[in-house]
């Protein structure tokens, strides 16, 4: 499929905002839930599985959702979960009971997995492989803003209006991004060539089995397991609720496996797994979402539970992070694309990890500026020099009609292993909190009530504890041990997070393949020079102060092009 500028242009902005609304929404809620609790009741259990019951379904299904779209066509299935998300999000809007909105958040997470393999889908699709990496480096920049901007538009919607705006504003969004899909395959007038499988006007055959019984079991596989590691900080891994459905996820993914590749029209291909990129590219992003997960969590909790941070400013505490981000994954998108994506994809991990390792130093009271801005800027440089070249050496080489299978497995790893660094070091640095704590604690002479508030404490993740019906002398005693020992955990998960980020960057350095650096005619100093003569020939109206400006200009590029790919080789 050939496609215009101008319907390249279209399908890209259709995508950042289909997968834009998905992660505003999930940010803007996050900030609505203490007030439709207010509203609707239900207490705490209510409040997370407005939260979970989305995330629940968005996880099982996403490898469903990208298979669908390989046999349908990613435009269609994007277009339909789009569709489906705008309906979803008015059902939620109008939900008279707390149980209608929790039923409201999981069809909304069912269409999630429509969309979200589908936006990567249409993008390998629809641009070539030499453009591919600067329309990624794109999307994941407005990506990132739709992300940041969440909370800051929930407040404001709160503070003017209710709750239920936080799903109304998801409506028109999504019309704008189905008028834009509907332009590009509308009279002919942007789309050049003949259309994909699947799409409109396509007549290439569509894959006509549906594997069904390899849907169902992986539906169940991560059911299963996604609603065990969601469950886990409440009742623990010991529990027959997260045990017995984690195991039963386990067992139903490993069914899956087996059937698909026995399978004679199988929804997941495990050759992908063979190709060296994906296979590396996909562990890598296990590692990578692990660690970068578990920093925004544990980071969250410290500034408001330890440096006294309000949500708001805690929030706005990782802008910086966006920003840069936006400066810079489009410029490293089209880079990786020209030089190889190896050296961006080892030396990103380690940039986030000394970014993070900067997170070691610091302690209760925070200065934003010298103590945690110089960590939070090296972090979000070693996080745009990564992402978009992992997403891209993920899916080169992939066909076609495999790509939405192709995106839908990398972000189930991504969300996984979010998943599961949270779950596994919020667990490790429980365990250690309560032992610094009772460490800074006497064993004898704290009061019945002193000894309850510690329990309590205990109880949480980097606990507060309370000092209502304590005396003075106790009450301080028992709030700086639990500051100290808040301080000695987050630290630990923090170094956890930063062997994660480096893990990722050594799995990318042994693993990862550059296919072949692409030769430029200007990259070549003879080619370069010949390139300009035929240019000046064929444009004589060209002055020649402007064809000497356009080539400082190039070599100024390449000079920054070079001092990068210096840096990342020297990491």
């Amino acid at each position: 499929m050939q496609l215009s500028a101008a319907a390249k242009r279209l399908l890209l902005v259709s995508t950042i905002l289909g997968s834009g609304i998905a992660l505003l929404d999930t940010s803007v809620v996050n900030v609505a839930l203490p007030t439709l609790q207010h509203d609707l009741g239900g207490g705490l259990a209510a409040q997370q599985w407005v939260a979970n019951a989305y995330l629940l379904t968005l996880g099982s299904l996403i490898l469903v959702g990208g298979s669908l779209g390989d046999l349908f066509g990613p435009r269609r299935v994007f277009a339909v979960g789009v569709g489906c998300f705008a309906a979803t999000s008015l059902l939620c809007a109008l939900a008279p009971s707390i149980e209608l909105l929790v039923a409201g958040r999981a069809l909304q997470g069912v269409a999630s997995a429509l969309m979200t393999p589908g936006a990567l889908a249409i993008i390998v699709s629809s641009f070539p492989e030499d453009e591919r990496g600067a329309a990624i480096g794109s999307w994941t920049a407005w990506i990132a803003i739709a992300a940041v901007i969440g909370p800051v538009v929930g407040g404001g919607l709160l503070a003017i209006a209710s709750w239920r705006w936080s799903f109304l504003i998801n409506v028109p969004f999504a019309g704008l991004c189905l008028a834009l899909l509907a332009r590009v395959g509308s009279a002919g007038t942007v789309m050049v060539g003949t259309p994909a499988r699947g799409e409109p006007g396509s007549r290439l055959p569509f894959h006509q089995h549906v594997d069904v019984l390899g849907g169902v079991l992986c539906a169940a596989g991560l059911a299963g397991v996604v609603f065990a590691l969601i469950e886990q900080p409440r009742l623990g891994f010991a529990s027959a609720a997260v045990l017995g459905p984690g195991l039963a996820g386990i067992a139903a993914l490993g069914g899956f496996l087996a059937h698909e590749a026995r399978a004679p029209a199988p929804m997941l291909t495990l050759s992908l797994f063979s190709r060296r990129n994906f296979a590396a590219g996909n562990a890598e992003t296990f590692v990578i979402y692990g660690g970068l997960g578990t920093v925004l969590f544990f980071l969250g909790l410290f500034l408001q539970q330890v440096a006294g941070y309000s949500p708001l400013r805690a929030g706005l505490a990782t802008v910086p992070t966006t920003v840069v981000m936006f400066a810079l994954s489009r410029r490293i998108g089209a880079l990786a694309t020209r030089l190889g994506p190896r050296r961006f994809m080892a030396g990103g991990p380690l940039l986030m990890a000394i970014g993070v390792a900067l997170m070691l130093g610091l302690g209760p009271h925070v200065n934003y500026l010298t103590d945690l801005l110089p960590a939070l800027v090296i972090f979000a440089l070693g996080l745009s020099v990564t992402v978009a070249p992992l997403t891209a050496a993920v899916l080169t080489g992939v066909e076609e009609e495999h790509a939405g299978i192709a995106s839908g497995i990398n972000n189930a790893i991504a969300r996984l292993g979010g998943l599961l660094a949270t779950a596994a070091v919020g667990a490790v640095v429980a365990g250690h909190f309560a032992g610094a704590l009772d460490a800074r604690l006497p064993t004898r002479g704290l009061s019945p009530a002193g000894r309850q508030q510690v329990a309590a404490a205990k109880r949480l993740t980097l606990g507060r504890p309370s000092t209502a019906g304590l005396n003075a002398a106790e009450a301080t005693q028992i709030v700086s041990a639990a500051r100290s020992a808040s301080v000695s955990a987050f630290h630990l998960g923090v170094g956890i997070a930063a062997v994660l980020a480096a893990l990722g960057g050594l799995i990318a350095a042994a693993g990862i393949q550059d296919p072949g650096r692409r030769r430029y005619e200007e990259t070549a100093p003879d080619a370069g020079a010949n390139s300009s003569a035929r240019s000046t020939r064929a444009s004589p109206a060209v002055a020649p102060s402007a064809a000497s400006s356009e080539s400082r200009a190039n070599a100024s590029t390449h000079s920054a092009d070079d001092r990068v790919t210096r840096l990342l080789d020297a990491l």
